[in-house]
This record gives C-alpha cells, structure tokens and sequence, in this order.
C-alpha cells in the first residue's frame, strides 16, 4: 500500500484553507492535518507553501475519439486537460457515432482505457431516435445524458445520431427515458426554429460576415429553449443541467425554477464571461462558438450570477477543430464549425478572476471542481479534497501571471486556439496530481496514456 504524503501546502476543501499535510494511500485521501508533526510515507512532496486545490472537473468536453481523430484523441485531449490543473474530464456524446447504446459507447471506453492520461466520465447520447436505448446506456454506466434541440448540422449527420431532440414531443418522450435513469439530462439550449429563420434570412441579405453569427444566434434563441426545457423537465421532474449558459434571461428563468423546487444545475463557460461579440470581427471563425458570444452588457450581467452563487460550474466546451475546417470558407461564417480548445486556459482564466478580486478562491474551486463532481454524481469521490476521497489534487500558486503561448499547448487544435493566445492569465501550476500520482509537473506532461481510467457509473 504506497503512502504519498504533500507537506507545507495552503489546503483548501470545501470549509477550510489551512496551512497543513494530506496524506493519500491507494490513490485515496486518507488524513489531513495541520500539525508540524507529518505521517510516514513512501513518497514526500514538499509543496513550499503552494496552495493546494481539488483536481479540476470539467463537466463540459468533447473529444469525440474515436470519430474526428484528426482533431483530437484521448492522448493530447487528456494531456491538455492535465496541463490544464483538470483531473477528471466529462466527455459528452458527439462522435461518430454517438454513445446512444452500449454498443457505441464501448469503442470509447476502450479508448479512454488505452489513451488517458486523466480520468474520464461519460455522457449518454439523448434524442428522439434509438430512444429505446437509453435505459441500457444507463446501465452500461454513463453519468447522465446530452440532447440537442435540433436537427443535426448538415454533413454531420453521423455525428449526431441519437443526440437531438427535434420537436417537442421528441423532448418529452426524451424525457420520461431519462427520468427513469434518475440521471441528469444536459441540453444545448437554443431554439431551432429562430435560429434556422435568421440564418437564411441573414443569408439572403448577403449577411455572412463573423459578425453575423451573433446575429444568427440572438439572446432570445436560448431564452425560448431553456424556457422550454424546463417546462417540460417540471412537467416529468427530470433533474436538468443547462450546458454553456450565456445569456442572464436563461439564468433568471433557471433561477426562477430552482426557486419552485425543480433540480436545475447551470453552466457557463469562459468565453461568456471574457469575450464580447466583437471578438468575431478579431479573430472570424476562431470567435464562433454556439451559442454566440454576447454583448458588453449581458457579459457583465453574467459575472453578477458569477458573483452571487447562481451559477454552478464554469465548463470549457472545448470543441477541438482544424485550421482547414475553420477556414473551410472565409466568405461564408455560417459554414465554419463552432467551438474552440478551452481545456487549457479554464483555469487561468478563473485564476485570473481570483486575482482581480471577482471571485474568492473557495468560489473558483466550487466552479472548476466542486459543483461540477456533484452536478453528475461523482462527488465526493471527485472534486473534493476529504478523506475517502481520489488523490486528485492542483499544487499552484494562484496569484503568480504567465502569458498564454498556444504553440505551447498540448490539444491538436493548438492552431485555432487565437482568442486567448497572448493574455496575461494567474495561476501558475507546478504539479497536478491524479489518484496520487504527479501527470503534470513544472511544465511537463508526466502521465502516461493508459493510466487515466474511464469511470463507469456503478463499475468498480
């Protein structure tokens, strides 16, 4: 039984920040303490005074290995997020095809199990076709379900798959399956309809500039759909996740559910927080993502949400693509895919509100960590720096500044990751630590491919 001991760090859990030791055993937390006095172990890491954070969860990735293995696999997905300060990775179902049975979720997880450097939870494909399948996807152990409320995205239908939701009574029937699983449903919340109208409006006025996938895209679009989900998720009481929230309309409806008893869980990303819709007339296509990026006043009014504790967990969505594909037609913004790498700068970025007095530490950690374990069911197993729990631990020193070098990052999209490149960003890490061994360390990857497990829900 291998003893690792971490002494002289700044711990933080979710009801201290002390000064103190942890030891971990098996790759479980087995003592805490703040006495001068430390445990025998096998392996000591002075950590000099660093501050000790929960591994990283980043409820919000998609990989898609191994469909769109030219855009990324689990080796440099999970490199990334270990460079990143993020243990565990929930993986959600866009791939080809998507994990709507359990017999496309194993090609998966035998990935995962070959490549990994970091953990992995997956997510169950959710939609209106195979809709029988979603009971035994729950049992072949995914963490919870993803639908979308549309149609799948022209030449990407295999991708799509048993993923969306297209009419309401899709949503519902969804629904009801889900709902059997006791699992949580996330959806992609944007109103087809108004969305599909304004883009072939936009279209016949020759509007297919960048800045005009914000207009594609209004704040209304998600308005109407997460209002619609949560009709019906209070109509079957189906526990609801609200992936990459960017609008404070979305947010209030939500709220306004929660207040009435419905389980809502909210997610926003990074990009709704420190990007305007301007960034589409910098960077084009390197700007897109869905939904779009909003104005000053709405980005402002997110940070309130932020602030307060409305907002559960910040996700990256990281959305890994080729520079080919971004760049598939520079005339026609509405033809490049949406999405971006973020497994890389979601924690300097949160740092960074840290460091500019936003947010306190504790309210990052429950952001990136915490919340995002107990949203899908894998706290206190993850997110949470307690006996019992994984070893999964972030030595940093959030305050110190580094400069983000996308050349220097570790996912295959390095090339399109502009809108970030070059910011000042805080938190310095020197080691993360998974299951009680160091995978990042000074600047390096040290985890081998194979050693992130993939975690079944109910599976030893």
């Amino acid at each position: 039984m291998e003893r690792l001991l971490v002494k002289n760090a700044q711990i933080l859990t979710e009801d201290d920040y002390f000064k103190g030791w942890v030891l971990a055993e098996d790759g479980r937390i087995t003592a805490l303490g703040s006495a001068e006095e430390f445990p025998a172990a096998d392996r000591v890491i002075d950590a000099g005074g660093l501050t000790l954070l929960p591994g990283g969860v980043d409820p919000h990735v998609h990989i898609r290995y191994p469909g769109g293995a030219h855009r990324e696999t689990f080796v440099t997905g999970t490199a990334a997020a270990a460079a990143g300060g993020v243990t565990t990775i929930i993986e959600h179902p866009i791939s080809t095809p998507p994990q709507y049975s359990p017999e496309t979720l194993a090609p998966r997880v035998a990935a995962v199990g070959e490549q990994a450097i970091v953990d992995v939870a997956f997510l169950g494909a959710a939609g209106g076709k195979h809709i029988e399948e979603i009971g035994r996807v729950a049992e072949a152990g995914v963490w919870g379900y993803k639908t979308f409320l549309h149609a799948a995205p022209e030449g990407r239908e295999k991708e799509f798959v048993g993923l969306t939701s297209e009419t309401n009574y899709e949503l519902l029937k969804v629904m009801e399956e889900v709902k059997k699983t006791g699992l949580p449903m996330a959806a992609h919340g944007e109103d087809n309809d108004l969305v599909a109208g304004a883009i072939a409006e936009l279209r016949r006025e020759g509007r297919v500039a960048p800045c005009d996938h914000a207009a594609s895209r209004p704040a209304v679009a998600e308005a109407l759909a997460v209002d619609r989900l949560i009709r019906l998720a209070e109509t079957i009481d189906c526990p609801l996740y609200l992936v990459h929230i960017s609008t404070p309309e979305a947010v209030e409806a939500a709220k306004a559910a929660r207040a009435k008893g419905m389980k809502v869980w909210i997610e926003t990303c990074p990009q709704y927080l420190y990007l305007t819709e301007e960034a589409l007339n910098e960077y084009g296509a390197y700007a897109k993502c869905n939904p779009a990026l909003r104005d000053k006043a709405r980005v402002e009014k997110m940070w309130d949400y932020i602030e307060d504790g409305t907002i559960d967990t910040v996700g990256s969505d990281h959305a890994p693509y080729t520079v080919e594909e971004k760049e598939r037609n520079p005339q026609d913004i509405f033809l490049a895919p949406a999405g971006f790498p973020g497994l890389e700068t979601r924690f300097g970025l949160m740092m960074k509100a840290v460091a500019d007095g936003r947010i306190s530490l504790r309210r990052a950690a429950e952001l990136i960590a915490v919340n995002p374990a107990k949203a899908y069911g894998l706290y206190p197993r993850k997110g949470a720096i307690k006996i019992g729990a994984d070893a999964d631990f972030v030595l940093c020193d959030p305050k110190a500044e580094y400069t983000v070098e996308k050349e220097k990052m570790r996912t295959m999209a390095k090339d399109i990751a502009k809108v970030f490149d070059g910011w000042k960003l805080n938190g310095v890490i020197d080691k993360v630590i998974l299951r009680g061994e160091v995978v990042y360390e000074e600047g390096q990857v040290t985890g081998e491919p194979g050693y992130g497990k993939c975690l079944l829900k109910g599976k030893a």
